[in-house]
């Protein structure tokens, strides 16, 4: 139970953090502000050393992860377009981020709770990614 627990957290996390990463790419070359700018690129680096350490973890049980659903992701992309494309702002950047945010925030803390026996570690790191959702929400607001 623990090790299905384990790898069925990861696989989430590993959706979830390729589904930030992917959102802030998205609107990067969009950000008017260098303030913003860094924000996010600070942000997309820490999401790129999680996605490494759930790489690792993942490789550990012969799994190679789980990408974000691609209807979600298709969504994800089409409401980005289409919103910059009526208002390119970087409060509607922020807006954007922050709707993924605590989109992510809830099914990562849904997912800690169905998976309750994954490991420690695991469990750690779907925390970690939580609260770098959590702060970039908090960073953002400024720009709202």
């Amino acid at each position: 139970m623990i090790e299905q627990d384990t790898i069925k957290l990861l696989r989430e996390c590993d959706a979830g953090v390729k589904m930030g990463i992917s959102s802030i790419e998205d609107v990067l070359p969009h950000t008017k502000s260098k303030a913003l700018y860094h924000i996010l690129k600070d942000c997309k680096t820490q999401h790129d050393q999680l996605h490494e350490k759930i790489q690792s973890r993942l490789q550990r049980f012969d799994d190679e992860g789980k990408n974000p659903n691609i209807i979600a992701k298709s969504m994800s992309t089409m409401k980005t377009t289409f919103k910059l494309g009526l208002n390119e702002t970087d409060a509607t950047i922020a807006s954007l981020i922050t709707d993924g945010c605590n989109m992510g925030v809830k099914s990562l803390n849904r997912y800690l709770n169905q998976y309750g026996a994954a490991e420690e570690y695991t469990k750690d790191i779907a925390k970690r990614l939580i609260h770098l959702e959590e702060q970039l929400t908090t960073d953002l607001q400024g720009y709202l």
